[in-house]
């Protein structure tokens, strides 16, 4: 009886999830400026600032292109040690934002096709890019997620002794 309902079960479809249109520079457009009624357009970018922070979305539709970037500090002074956290954080805790270093200065940056990009997708990239931003110098973290096989935990973990350390002196 368990059997034939489980047979059953399988040969039922499931129903397809309803696709989302492609996204387009008007589309990319209208879901900025939901978020950010101020945002402003200018050619293929648009500038918006999410929790005081500036972001600038710049989309290529020919390449098929986006990316969205959070400008943290100048690259000049950066030592090897904080570049090699950075490199860290990218595999394991910027998630899908990255730090990368153009023009003089470091940015929080997410880069994904335009054209399959979803609205959530859209959504998440700018929190990410925005947390790696704001995380910088700290957990340089894009969000709650870490994946576990990188160095940060071992990082983490040695600033939570450290704290609790600390701690134990008050």
């Amino acid at each position: 009886m368990v059997l034939a309902t489980f047979a059953v079960a399988q040969d039922t479809p499931n129903p397809e999830p309803t696709a989302e249109p492609s996204m387009t520079m008007l589309r990319l457009a209208q879901i900025i400026r939901a978020i950010d009624p101020e945002a402003t357009p200018s050619g293929n970018m648009v500038e918006l600032t999410i929790d005081d922070i500036p972001v600038i979305v710049v989309a290529d539709p020919v390449a098929d292109r986006m990316r969205a970037m959070v400008p943290i500090r100048s690259a000049q002074g950066l030592t090897t040690e904080e570049l090699m956290r950075l490199m860290q954080a990218n595999f394991d805790t910027a998630l899908d934002a990255r730090y990368a270093v153009a023009r003089g200065r470091l940015w929080g940056v997410f880069i994904h096709p335009l054209g399959p990009l979803e609205k959530d997708q859209l959504i998440s990239a700018l929190i990410q890019t925005v947390n790696v931003a704001r995380t910088y110098g700290q957990t340089y973290s894009g969000g709650a997620t870490v994946f576990g096989g990188g160095d940060s935990n071992g990082i983490y973990q040695e600033l939570f002794e450290e704290l609790q350390e600390r701690g134990e002196e008050i």
